[in-house]
């Protein structure tokens, strides 16, 4: 393997990029869809099954892009739910728990819905063909972990504030207006467990001082 940072660090407009900053969280897309150059192709998936997982896990080792599965990366679960990924039910298997049961408080269904159920739905919410499906959503109505789009910058709503997303963290935080129509990024079901109460990991960058939770 190369010492160059290979394309698999994922932005919260769901693109891979390649950087030398590391993430908080790995995660695929149900497969693999690198070549065995480590490089990609067209492809940017290679099922439905897109999510975010424990960096260890059970002693594990993998040598990232030969065999296998695409491995990626991200900054944190809040930008990993933007690009369209849910938590794992291997490795993250309580957090996945808590987002079902967060997904059926949302959706006030009979049950807790079962991961390829959730994926049907994420994969509509999340893509336009190759595109990054965006949503147009009321900004007071978004909780705590939604992400928004201002041209080709990233927020991330938290408290009374917005943070701009970067690679190797947020930046200073803006004020958070009150009210106006905004590109939404996290697909709205996601938006629903975020609001149903579920609560996802942010990096370190965001600190607590930077907003007071809403």
């Amino acid at each position: 393997m190369s010492g160059r940072p290979l394309q698999n660090r994922v932005t919260p407009f769901g693109e891979l990029i390649a950087t030398a900053s590391r993430g908080t969280l790995f995660g695929n897309r149900g497969g693999r869809f690198h070549k065995g150059a480590e490089e990609l192709g067209q492809r940017r998936h290679a099922s439905r099954q897109w999510i975010c997982c424990q960096l260890a896990f059970k002693q594990r080792q993998r040598t990232v892009w030969q065999t296998g599965y695409t491995e990626l990366f991200f900054l944190d679960e809040v930008t990993a739910f933007a690009a369209g990924h849910r938590p794992c039910f291997e490795c993250r298997r309580v957090d996945a728990e808590r987002f079902a049961a967060s997904w059926q408080q949302a959706k006030a269904a009979a049950r807790r819905p079962r991961a390829p159920e959730m994926d049907v739905v994420l994969d509509a919410e999340r893509r336009e063909g190759r595109a990054k499906r965006r949503h147009i959503a009321m900004l007071e109505t978004l909780p705590d972990g939604a992400m928004i789009a201002e041209g080709d910058v990233a927020l991330a709503v938290r408290g009374h504030s917005l943070l701009p997303w970067t690679p190797a963290g947020y930046l200073a935080p803006r004020p958070r207006p009150g009210c106006g129509t905004v590109v939404l990024l996290t697909p709205p079901a996601t938006v629903a467990v975020l609001r149903a109460g579920y609560r996802p990991a942010w990096h370190e960058s965001a600190g607590l001082s930077n907003s007071t939770s809403s």
